[in-house]
């Protein structure tokens, strides 16, 4: 049974700094991208982050740009998340899956999701 746990969520005022991690059992994800999205109350799920197979491509939203940083150890069957300068606006479940990029889209490729992680910035 493939599972996608996320850990590392919490509390943190604006202008600090966490690092999430994403842990995944039953199969190894060292040949797929892995992503991070988030889900804040009232909105729909949205990517933040990738990074392919071997690491060398990443891809960041415009909102995280320049403050996330995304990384991997197949090692360990393991992603990261290190966020800075966080902002009251990056309060969110914070969720990772396995993903599909195209020329057009990068999107979930699991349909089930783990429990996520909050991570909620007060200002």
């Amino acid at each position: 049974q493939v599972q996608l746990v996320e850990s590392g969520g919490g509390l943190v005022q604006a202008g600090g700094s966490l690092r999430i991690s994403c842990a995944a059992s039953g199969r190894s994800f060292s040949q797929n991208g892995m992503g991070w999205f988030r889900q804040a109350p009232g909105t729909e799920r949205q990517l933040v982050a990738s990074i392919s197979s071997n690491g060398e491509r990443e891809y960041y939203s415009e909102a995280v740009k320049g403050r996330f940083t995304i990384s991997r150890d197949n090692a360990k069957n393991t992603i990261y998340l290190q966020m800075n300068s966080l902002k009251p606006e990056d309060t969110a479940v914070y969720y990772c899956n396995a993903v599909v990029t195209t020329v057009n889209s990068i999107r979930p490729l699991l349909n089930s999701w783990g429990p996520g992680t909050q991570v909620t910035v007060s200002s």
